[in-house]
């Protein structure tokens, strides 16, 4: 006779070999009624004949059972186990078992897996009842039954069942398109950015990376049935951080390095989610096998020698491609001979004297007034800092020309200006310094600890004051974006009061002043500064601060149609800032006019064309890249613009005597500039561009 104690007791033991093996367990996309039916039919009809209606082993107990645990299987190596996989000590009841077991493997084979193998009881099945015989005699039936351990069980309810399965449902379908659509190459590249420190916060993402990354290498290296059974085996035991690494910061910048987006945007899209707002990237942005690329490539094209590059001077250039040169700087153009230049004398007028000069374009400056010219200087203003230029040459000669022009030199704007130490402090402290009107002071930076509590403050025209109680007017958007209570021995305590935009400021007067919240035998004073239109306006107050004083440091005025001025109450100072080795609010000698290198020897069309004002002694102290991607030609770019830019970032331009650096202006940009001319006669005139 068949004893069902066999293939219960068996798969009983088997089950707790399986739940001791396995952490995770999973279920088959498989129809468990035909499972069912399978089960029936596998046993001999003579081993399972029918008692009253139904046969033998058709019981709603078991055949619950199976719809519960007919289809669970373990993954281990990408190899299904089914729970059918044992062994009786009965042919016939292993028969059954082997049917049971092809069945199922078969439907993954084909289906997949549905889920994850989680119960919201803790038995399933029923261990046993009784009945009776025909004869009233009682009968005991045995059950397929099994306790299961708590990590198989998921309590609170089916609602709470249905919500864990749906969530590592999606922890799998995640980590399967991580394995999928992350390029191996973009999670290289992502490394290497962290280990030689280039990505903020890299460290914090250095194991989950490298854990990724031996998922990718073991998930490419399979078939892709084998893969769905990877991804199920692995992404139900990793943490969320690794299966789920695409919805992570990292993960969006690996999508967007996989996506072959320019590196550089890349990380910043990263850094815009994970940085603070005033985080500055340290290092450029590229990594070692970039440059082994660059170099490579840069090689085969024959522009190796064209990499290194200094800045220009003036024997470099030809007098072809020079509009004005003064009488120094023209004994060293090529082609210009011993030429005459009348020198006059030095001036340094105030700005007010040129409220009434004459207007000119560049156009007609460059056709009327520079072919009599022996002498141009330039009044450098504040407001030009962003216009700071330098031209950059090749340091071989004769090497072959990377750009779109016909000759192998460029030039780079300024891109690091020197501000005050007090606008740097700010700065440091979390405060913006970029707005319309800005108003900063600052204490403690004496050889002494000052330790009062100094307040900025600002009545605006409406009568609302900016302070530390009230740092914002919603309506002007001005605010306080620093308060500083209590200073910090050695180093410089800041407040910043700063409005944005000038269209939401109310025409009026903006009466700032400081008011000592709090004296502590503070010595020093303070310091102040007023920035409108380019120009910062400093005051100095030395005298000693007590409680509640207030000190009025000045009226800044905006008119109807949107002009600032300012009236001083301290005595002040239109701050004379040294750029590149220049003073600002100074005429500056000009040594060499021209235009840019894309409009040299008669070029046109090669993009925008800008006109330079090379200034005497103007030093570049910056690191400008070497080459910038826009200027390529078609041979490098689009093609290489990956290693080209991380190769630009690394090569710097090499100093050198007597640069040609001063001031650029685009001919797509407004502007204006302040010359004195001399020639014949002298003139004073305002350059618009």
């Amino acid at each position: 006779m068949l004893q069902f104690s066999l293939i219960r007791r068996m798969f009983i033991k088997n089950f707790d070999i399986m739940q001791r093996e396995n952490e995770v367990l999973f279920v088959a996309k498989a129809d468990v009624e035909r499972l069912w039916e399978l089960y029936l039919d596998s046993i001999p009809p003579q081993h399972n004949p029918v008692y009253r209606k139904r046969r033998e082993y058709d019981c709603s107990s078991c055949r619950h059972f199976f719809r519960t645990m007919g289809g669970v299987v373990a993954i281990r190596n990408q190899e299904v186990i089914s729970v059918w996989d044992y062994e009786t000590d009965s042919d016939i009841w292993n028969q059954v078992l082997r049917t049971l077991s092809a069945y199922v493997k078969e439907q993954v084979k084909e289906h997949g897996i549905a889920d994850v193998f989680l119960s919201g009881m803790k038995e399933v099945g029923h261990d046993h009842d009784m009945d009776l015989d025909e004869s009233g005699d009682p009968i005991f039936w045995e059950h397929f039954f099994v306790n299961l351990p708590d990590k198989y069980i998921c309590f609170g309810g089916k609602e709470r069942l249905s919500s864990e399965l749906a969530r590592l449902r999606d922890r799998k379908t995640v980590f399967k398109r991580s394995l999928d659509e992350l390029t191996l190459n973009a999670v290289d590249m992502v490394l290497e950015l962290v280990n030689q420190g280039s990505l903020y916060k890299g460290d914090e993402y250095r194991h989950m990376l490298e854990e990724f990354r031996k998922h990718k290498v073991a998930y490419m290296s399979l078939d892709m049935e084998k893969q769905e059974l990877y991804a199920w085996e692995k992404g139900a035991k990793l943490p969320d951080s690794i299966a789920k690494i695409r919805n992570t910061s990292i993960g969006t910048l690996l999508e967007d390095v996989t996506s072959n987006m320019d590196l550089d945007q890349a990380v910043r899209r990263y850094e815009s989610v994970v940085a603070p707002q005033n985080y500055k990237r340290s290092k450029p942005v590229f990594t070692q096998r970039m440059l082994q690329e660059a170099q490579d490539t840069i090689t085969r094209l024959g522009y190796l020698d064209s990499l290194e590059r200094r800045y220009a001077n003036a024997d470099d250039i030809s007098v072809n491609n020079i509009l004005f040169c003064n009488r120094d700087t023209a004994r060293r153009v090529q082609g210009v001979g011993d030429i005459f230049f009348a020198l006059a004398k030095d001036v340094k007028p105030e700005p007010g004297r040129f409220s009434r000069i004459e207007e000119i374009s560049i156009e007609d400056f460059i056709d009327r007034v520079l072919p009599t010219a022996t002498e141009v200087e330039a009044f450098l203003e504040a407001r030009h800092i962003p216009n700071m230029v330098s031209l950059i040459a090749p340091v071989n000669k004769d090497s072959k020309t990377m750009f779109k022009w016909n000759n192998n030199f460029s030039w780079a704007y300024s891109g690091n200006v020197t501000d005050s130490m007090l606008k740097q402090n700010v700065q440091k402290a979390g405060g913006k310094v970029d707005g319309v009107l800005r108003f900063s002071i600052q204490w403690n930076d004496g050889s002494e600890w000052n330790r009062n509590d100094e307040d900025a403050h600002c009545m605006e025209p409406d009568g609302n004051e900016i302070y530390y109680a009230k740092p914002h007017n919603k309506k002007t958007d001005g605010v306080l974006d620093v308060d500083i209570r209590y200073p910090v021995e050695g180093k410089a305590a800041v407040e910043n009061i700063t409005w944005p935009d000038k269209r939401k400021m109310l025409p009026g007067a903006y009466e700032f002043f400081v008011k000592t919240f709090q004296a502590r035998g503070g010595r020093g004073g303070f310091r102040a500064e007023i920035e409108f239109d380019g120009q910062i306006h400093s005051f100095d107050y030395a005298l000693n601060t007590k409680g509640q004083a207030i000190v009025p440091v000045a009226k800044v005025t905006l008119s109807p149609d949107g002009i600032f001025s300012i009236k001083e109450h301290l005595p002040a100072s239109t701050s004379k800032r040294e750029i590149w080795g220049i003073q600002t609010q100074e005429f500056v000698p000009v040594s060499v006019i021209c235009y840019s290198p894309n409009y040299w020897d008669d070029q046109n069309g090669i993009g925008n064309k800008h006109y330079f004002f090379m200034l005497k002694d103007c030093v570049n102290p910056e690191l400008p890249n070497a080459f910038y991607n826009e200027f390529l030609n078609s041979e490098l770019y689009p093609d290489h613009r990956k290693v080209l830019e991380a190769l630009s970032s690394k090569m710097h331009v090499q100093k050198c005597e007597d640069q040609l650096s001063g001031l650029g202006f685009s001919s797509t940009m407004r502007n204006e500039l302040v010359v004195k001319v001399k020639g014949n006669t002298e003139r004073t005139l305002k350059i618009k561009f």
